[in-house]
């Protein structure tokens, strides 16, 4: 399979021109849709539903996003494990990839792998380290075969593991963006001072690192110019698109008072709609994230492509969806276009 158009260009001239929109939040947009089940949250929409699949990808570019993603998030042999389903391993991965790979080529986007934590690493199991490496390996190399640009690999709790992803994709010659998802301290979960381990990673040879996942836009805002100082790559800042605060930095640390019989007694991670922040609040955190140096950015789980464009237009771009960005003159209680009727527009305004 040949790669992408923009594969001449590849990630790091696509940053040079500035700063590069990265769409993410599959799992949580195809679980609304009712293609995805909450839980496991085991992507078989890609084999189920592509069509399904390559529309979402199609709705991300049309608002903004200059990548296309596989989806390829959480479908590696330990959650397919969980689910009775290791047989779909390679089919559902391939599958991911083409539909990506035919968006990118379509669209003149970059094409991106993905990889993610698995679930299984843990640091005082050296055999844990050997046993993610060869789930990264499969993964990586159905990627490299489909031609893609880049790997992103996200959503790592222990710099141990990000490190090992990170060897596995630069071992299959392909840039990396490697970014990691803090809970409640500014640290890894070995205790590595957030700096550190964004050093570590840009000296073993990440093209990007940075965050991306858990915290929102309020709890990742203030981390990024301290990473921007610390490393001489390009930073990621993919928040969720909620509203988290000092006292619950992380989505799921989040509490809704308002309504105590939620079946799984917090909203994370299907009530979590009151939370949600509105597309102005993401138009700031996109120009308030550019001003603090974050050159790779995006949105996690959460994102939908409304949330896509603010960012894109914040910006400065007019993405294809922009033509149908609001225009409330027209707004027939609310606009002042004079063509609009007088009674109309009078009731508007005391609303």
């Amino acid at each position: 399979m040949t790669a992408s158009p923009s594969a001449a260009r590849g990630l790091a001239a696509r940053l040079a021109d500035g700063p590069v929109i990265c769409a993410e939040g599959y799992l949580f947009e195809l679980e609304r849709r009712g293609y995805l089940q909450a839980g496991a949250f085991v992507p078989e929409v890609v084999l189920e539903h592509p069509e399904r699949v390559t529309a979402l990808h199609e709705e991300f570019v049309h608002a903004g996003s200059d990548v296309v993603e596989a989806f390829t998030y959480y479908t590696h042999r330990e959650k397919l494990r969980v689910i009775g389903a290791v047989d779909l391993l390679e089919p559902l991965n391939r599958e991911a990839l083409a539909l990506a790979s035919r968006v990118a080529a379509d669209t003149g986007t970059l094409l991106a792998g993905n990889i993610c934590n698995t679930n299984v690493y843990d640091p005082a199991d050296p055999a844990s380290a050997d046993r993610a490496r060869a789930m990264f390996t499969e993964q990586v190399g159905w990627a490299a075969e489909a031609g893609v640009d880049y790997v992103i690999g996200e959503t790592f709790g222990f710099l141990g593991e990000a490190l090992v992803a990170l060897e596995v994709v630069r071992e299959a010659g392909l840039p990396a963006v490697i970014t990691m998802n803090l809970h409640e301290a500014p640290r890894t979960r070995e205790g590595t001072e957030l700096p550190e381990a964004m050093r570590r990673l840009a000296d073993a040879g990440a093209s990007v690192v940075g965050l991306n996942c858990g915290r929102g836009p309020a709890t990742m805002l203030p981390l990024l110019a301290e990473l921007v100082d610390a490393v001489p790559v390009p930073v990621a800042a993919l928040p969720v698109p909620y509203r988290t605060d000092a006292a619950h930095p992380h989505f799921q640390a989040l509490v809704d008072e308002a309504y105590p019989g939620l079946p799984s007694g917090r909203p994370f991670p299907t009530a979590l709609d009151p939370f949600t922040c509105n597309r102005y609040e993401i138009a700031d955190f996109a120009r308030a994230a550019t001003d603090a140096g974050a050159h790779y950015l995006g949105l996690c789980c959460g994102a939908a492509p409304h949330h896509v464009r603010a960012m894109a237009e914040a910006l400065g771009r007019t993405p294809p969806a922009s033509r149908y960005s609001e225009d409330m003159s027209r707004h027939v209680y609310f606009g002042s276009d004079p063509t609009l009727a007088r009674l109309n527009l009078e009731y508007g305004r005391t609303l």
